[in-house]
């Protein structure tokens, strides 16, 4: 193996923003169950503190601090094995889209930067691929399609294009 130095040209922004999303979704179903349990206990603690202020002040349960919102209380309670994975998922939905635009922004940031990150690449000799690694890398570059509407300057895409002409003109 031989090292050739060279430097990153671009990042994938489709990339980045799949990668961010997985980011943003493991980190979403994490913090979503925390929050989803601490709902779940925060209803059922509001709940016994509603009763046990309506039996010490004498007061009727809609007139305390929630007291109309005694049934969706309850009801959170008692199916918080339904309500941890709901809130899980919503946070995780949420999460996965902000990760997946800060990858993606991130990437067409590094993207338009004048200054580029060193990179070593590993080329395999003449001797561990039977084949010159120039005649692999040169084989590469032809065998590639021509990159159409690039913002080096390539001209493809345009009208009036030699590339975008029809054979009739």
């Amino acid at each position: 193996m031989r090292l050739v130095r060279g430097r990153l040209a671009g990042v994938s922004v489709r990339a980045s923003f799949g990668a961010g999303m997985w980011v943003g979704i493991t980190l979403g179903l994490v913090a979503g169950s925390i929050l989803g349990a601490v709902l779940a206990w925060m209803a059922g603690t509001i709940l016994s503190w509603q009763r046990d202020l309506a039996f010490t002040l004498g007061v009727a349960r809609t007139l305390l601090p929630l007291g109309d919102q005694v049934a969706a209380l309850r009801w959170i309670s008692i199916t918080w094995y339904l309500v941890i994975p709901l809130v899980a998922i919503a946070v995780a939905i949420v999460a996965g889209l902000v990760g997946g635009l800060v990858g993606a922004l991130m990437a067409a940031a590094y993207n338009r930067s004048p200054r580029h990150a060193a990179v070593i690449v590993e080329l395999p000799d003449a001797a561990d691929g039977g084949a010159s690694a120039t005649a692999g890398a040169d084989m590469d570059a032809t065998s590639r399609p021509d990159r159409v509407g690039t913002r080096r300057g390539r001209a493809g895409g345009r009208r009036g294009s030699p590339r975008t002409r029809s054979p009739a003109d």
